[in-house]
């Protein structure tokens, strides 16, 4: 039978109608979601070696439904891009230093407080409880899911100048500093002279003497190869800081609450391994940046407590009285 030319017009549109319909009727768990995740680490840091083996887990335990793919090295862009990004959704994931969303939220900056925590299981037991699920909250609104509570670890000033031993040995360095006003005021109230740079700039401006000095914790000054650009380490200790693993909420809504609940028992076994893979580092890191020539020496921690009570003052108004409360639970 010869069919007309309306007849085969009406069966191939029923035909892309009915795929259109089977497509949006497609359930979540059977659906696959594909999540870029970046870091501006380098491939031999503990944040990616652990977000690896998350990746690793999340697509066998959901059988291939939810992949991770991992960018290192600033390749999906700064933290600030990152953020960015999943906030529109353009950027599924992000493992990022707990500092860099207080553009977002500035009460994030509570974590990173100068002389906040006394030890990292301190600071671990307040955002494994109320802190962690109070910050979470606010930024749950901004469009971002947090994960897990990875670490970044305890800071500690570099610089090619002098050994740091008390805050007015800082007079005058040029120090590069994270992009965020709590971190410029520490360091002015110091004396030094801070500026921002991203991460990802930070050795090249080092080598040129673009900067004296720099802070960050043992394991990046390894990782990124400081040693080869920086003589003194001093340890100041000065700011502990978390790394949040977070996921854009427009691509947490694609995952099945099933999927989801694998992914996040993922993200804190994979944060529970990372942080030991910190604890477990530190003594022969410090051996290993000694090995490459860069000197060690310890600093009145008293003294810089001291310097920096002012900052505590001037955020009070930013952080609110009942998210404080919550922090000095923990701290007492």
């Amino acid at each position: 039978m010869k069919l007309g030319t309306s007849t085969i017009i009406r069966s191939v549109s029923a035909a892309v109608l009915a795929g259109f319909l089977g497509l949006s009727t497609q359930s979540p768990a059977s659906a696959e979601t594909t999540i870029r995740l970046g870091h501006v680490l380098a491939d031999t840091h503990s944040w990616h070696e652990a977000a690896t083996g998350f990746a690793k887990d999340v697509a066998e335990k959901t059988e291939g439904r939810v992949k991770i793919e991992v960018f290192p090295s600033g390749q999906l862009g700064t933290e600030k891009e990152v953020i960015e990004g999943m906030q529109i959704g353009t950027i599924q994931a992000g493992l990022i230093g707990s500092g860099s969303f207080q553009f977002v939220e500035p009460k994030f900056g509570i974590i990173e407080m100068p002389y906040a925590w006394t030890s990292r299981e301190q600071a671990f037991a307040a955002l494994d409880g109320d802190l962690g699920t109070a910050l979470s909250d606010l930024l749950r609104p901004k469009g971002i899911e947090v994960l897990g509570w990875w670490e970044n670890g305890f800071r500690n000033i570099t610089n090619n100048v002098r050994p740091i031993e008390k805050p007015a040995d800082l007079e005058g360095l040029k120090i590069r500093v994270t992009p965020d006003k709590v971190r410029l005021a520490t360091f002015e109230l110091l004396g030094a002279q801070p500026a921002p740079l991203s991460f990802g700039e930070l050795y090249s401006a080092l080598q040129q003497g673009v900067f004296d000095a720099q802070e960050n914790p043992l394991s990046i000054i390894d990782s990124a190869s400081f040693f080869e650009v920086q003589k003194y380490v001093s340890m100041t200790g000065h700011i502990w800081g978390a790394a949040c693993l977070t996921v854009s909420s427009v691509t947490w809504a694609q995952i099945s609450p099933e999927d989801q609940a694998v992914v996040k028992e993922a993200a804190v076994k994979w944060g529970n391994a990372q942080r030991q893979m910190i604890a477990d580092s530190e003594t022969a890191l410090m051996e290993k940046l000694k090995s490459k020539g860069m000197q060690f020496n310890d600093v009145d921690k008293a003294a810089f407590i001291e310097a920096l009570q002012p900052i505590w003052e001037s955020q009070k108004d930013v952080f609110g009285p009942e998210l404080l409360a919550v922090m000095d639970r923990y701290r007492k």
